[in-house]
């Protein structure tokens, strides 16, 4: 298929096969995903609490609350996001991370950080799998889930082209108001509370045979929700590939969170660069990451997905150990490598995940689940960061990260290798590219039926 921009390798190309329905769920999913992770306040978060007054232990201390908090409220927002269904997921999300973004103008202390960041991880576990799982079952409800793997690198390319935009100017515009960047990010989130609203209601809603997007049966008893979640752990436990999946995506999401937001400030000040400059170093990387999470196709034609999930978390790996034999410039340079092969594995891994999800059952859920995983690394994560960082090990800490990335990919693939996990096969869609799509899904023609 020719490389063009814009043009996916599955299906035909954007617009053409697309409903005015699927066409208005794309569109509104770009302006949702773009407004709600528009935090304003990302590149100088760490500079503001210090200012505040905060010391590492307490910065990292929060941080990882936060992941805690975070695994805690995924347990039951899956489930509502089944049962009430994810759109109205959306938008509960919207509202409360609109909210979590005025705590820290309200209160600048210890206590307003904490909630600011207990708040938003009740929003973002609102979201995290209802987003994906919404824009997954609308396409495929309008016949145009081939659409699916560009339009969610398409939206997560769209927002990070925002950020790379916004980020420059927060700096001048704190020197004229120092609560700007937390407002901004509030009056974003609101943004993507209009979006939410105007997202269609889904063909087939309230189905029992849906994945819970757009169920009915609000009121139905608490007993509900216990099933609910009694049938998507033992879809877990029956579906090995599923559980092995979600568990190598755990590399690529801990590495990009703990250095794109934990670590960022940290190796750039000890690496000498000035906060003055942090700004236009993460739109940098911004822009690096846009780009590849705009085409992930790229990265589909030689290798199944899984296999380039693994690369990219090894270079992820080896981008981190290298940054401590690096001066500024190289630093820098490393840091965008990093960014551009976090955004080819996103895409990738969302739809690794998605395709392995079994026919019925509750996929929010089961999305909840993976970022149960995710964000519980993470918190450990974030504990152990700020242990490294108050010792003054910043260096130890990127290498101990490295090699344990390597032993947990080193382990998965024994795994895969062994033969006791086989892996899914996704039925290719009937277009003359066909063969592409077994390549993209780690399938190949004529193979077994896709457990989705």
């Amino acid at each position: 298929m020719s490389p063009r921009l814009g043009r996916p390798r599955i299906g035909s190309e954007p617009g053409h096969g697309l409903t005015d329905t699927a066409r208005r769920i794309i569109r509104l999913n770009y302006g949702f995903q773009l407004l709600f992770n528009l935090l304003w306040w990302m590149p100088v978060f760490y500079a503001y609490q210090k200012a505040a007054g905060l010391t590492d232990g307490q910065i990292f201390g929060i941080q990882s609350i936060y992941y805690v908090a975070f695994c805690l409220f995924e347990i039951p927002t899956g489930l509502i996001a089944d049962r009430i269904g994810t759109r109205n997921c959306l938008r509960a999300g919207a509202v409360v991370m609109t909210a979590a973004n005025l705590a820290p103008v309200l209160s600048a202390s210890y206590t307003g950080f904490l909630v600011h960041f207990l708040a938003i991880a009740a929003g973002r576990s609102l979201t995290s799998g209802a987003a994906s799982a919404y824009l997954y079952d609308g396409l495929r409800a309008e016949k145009c889930d081939e659409h699916y793997l560009k339009a969610e690198g398409t939206a997560r390319a769209l927002g990070l082209a925002a950020k790379v935009v916004c980020w420059p100017l927060v700096g001048p515009l704190m020197s004229l108001a120092h609560a700007a960047p937390y407002v901004l990010s509030a009056a974003s989130a609101a943004g993507s509370l209009a979006c939410a609203i105007a997202l269609p209601r889904l063909a087939g809603a309230g189905s029992a045979g849906g994945s819970g997007t757009e169920k009915a049966g609000g009121g139905r008893r608490g007993g509900a929700f216990l099933r609910d979640a009694g049938h998507a752990l033992r879809c877990v436990a029956s579906s090995r590939w599923l559980t092995l999946v979600m568990v190598q995506g755990v590399a690529v999401f801990t590495l990009s969170r703990i250095c794109q937001v934990n670590l960022f400030q940290p190796i750039l000040l000890d690496h000498g660069i000035a906060e003055a400059s942090h700004g236009g170093v993460l739109a940098a990387m911004t822009v690096a990451e846009a780009v590849a999470s705009a085409r992930p196709q790229w990265l589909s034609r030689r290798l199944p997905p899984v296999a380039w999930v693994s690369i990219l978390s090894l270079a992820l790996a080896g981008t981190l150990a290298a940054m401590t034999l690096g001066g500024p410039w190289a630093v820098v340079a490393l840091l965008c490598l990093f960014a551009a092969a976090t955004g080819f594995a996103y895409p990738i891994q969302r739809k690794l995940v998605n395709d392995a999800v079994p026919a019925h059952a509750p996929r929010a859920t089961l999305l909840s689940i993976e970022s149960i995983v995710d964000r519980g690394v993470c918190a450990l994560a974030a504990v152990a960061a700020g242990a490294y960082l108050s010792a003054g090990h910043l260096n130890v800490l990127l290498w101990h990260s490295a090699l344990a990335t390597a032993v947990l990919l080193g382990v998965f693939q024994l795994l895969l290798r062994s033969g006791v996990v086989e892996r899914a096969a996704v039925p290719p869609p009937e277009t003359a590219d066909a063969d592409d799509a077994g390549r993209l899904t780690g399938g190949r023609r004529g193979g077994p039926r896709a457990n989705r």
